[in-house]
């Protein structure tokens, strides 16, 4: 018998369906968002990079539940289509599209004052949009292109809309961080593209070490005020955000991602966990994991000294001068 007839036995087929079934199964959290009863009629709520992947999937679930949600994209066209599908999905018709490059501050800026003329009340900010694998690029502001999309866009647009969240607590601020932090490390002249290596995924490292540093400081500042700020960990998700690596990479990454990896829905959960669960009421300046557990991030980013430091920086790079 040749080696080869080994995967048409029927039992090794079994085998491996089975093992299949147990991997998807074990993928799911604690958590269902099905199983939450939390309305948002009444409620307006931001997800930005909303076009695809876990960000539709996260306004898809809030426009469920009946909030006025503006998916913050920077594509016309895959936003339009993205608006069009949840739509049609949940036949809430207030669901709504605002053009934003989060790697530009002149576009953050644009987007932030336009959500102030427009939108009375802010209750959920979800910092979603994000960038893996890209190659050295300065943007026109003088910063790396990753850190600017992944870190100091989202954090110059959560600053500029604080007044109007606070006017509208109780609301929550949800930024999508990693575990991957734990492998990134702070040197604030990453910010200029300084001294950074772009192998695979290790600028994206250190934005999401930045994200839960800067988004543990905003919490301590917004003490008191009924605004809360929270990162999450999606978890391991075959998402397009490596559409800037090489092919056999991304071929890769989605043929284990089909056994062990999360959907962009099951990706989701934990983002929607912290933005409305009843459990997380109150609860600030937290790391969720992909299971809907709050757990401990690196301990550099539980610096408060080093909070303070990089989020004071952040505001002096992001300032118009």
């Amino acid at each position: 018998m040749h080696w080869l007839d080994l995967f048409y036995n029927p039992v090794w087929v079994l085998f491996t369906a089975v093992l299949a079934l147990v991997v998807r199964i074990q993928r799911r959290g604690s958590w269902d968002p099905q199983s939450c009863s939390v309305r948002l009629k009444g409620k307006t709520a931001i997800v930005t990079g909303a076009n695809t992947g876990i960000g539709k999937f996260i306004a898809l679930d809030f426009a469920r539940r009946g909030a006025r949600v503006i998916l913050a994209c920077r594509s016309q066209a895959r936003g339009s289509a993205a608006l069009q599908e949840i739509r049609e999905k949940t036949g809430n018709s207030d669901v709504h599209l605002c053009l934003v490059d989060v790697s530009s501050l002149d576009s953050v800026r644009e987007f932030a004052e336009g959500i102030l003329k427009e939108e009375e009340a802010l209750h959920i900010l979800v910092n979603n949009a994000g960038v893996s694998g890209l190659p050295r690029q300065i943007t026109k502001d003088g910063l790396d292109a990753s850190f600017a999309t992944n870190h100091l866009g989202p954090f110059l647009l959560t600053n500029l809309l604080l007044d109007l969240m606070k006017r509208s607590a109780p609301a929550r601020i949800v930024t999508l961080s990693s575990v991957n932090h734990k492998k990134g490390k702070v040197d604030f002249s990453h910010f200029r593209g300084e001294n950074l290596n772009y192998f695979m995924d290790i600028v994206y490292n250190h934005t999401k070490l930045h994200n839960i540093i800067c988004t543990n400081e905003l919490a301590r500042r917004l003490e008191g005020t009924g605004v809360t700020a929270n990162s999450v960990h999606p978890g391991i998700v075959t998402t397009e955000v490596l559409r800037h690596y090489p092919w056999g990479v991304r071929f890769l990454f989605n043929l284990i991602g089909l056994f062990f990896f999360k959907t962009p829905e099951e990706g989701a959960v934990s983002s929607i966990y912290c933005a409305l669960a009843e459990e997380m009421e109150g609860i600030t300046g937290k790391y969720c994991d992909c299971d809907c557990h709050l757990v401990l991030p690196a301990p550099l980013a539980r610096d408060a000294a080093l909070a303070v430091k990089d989020f004071e920086i952040c505001e002096r790079l992001t300032s118009k001068l």
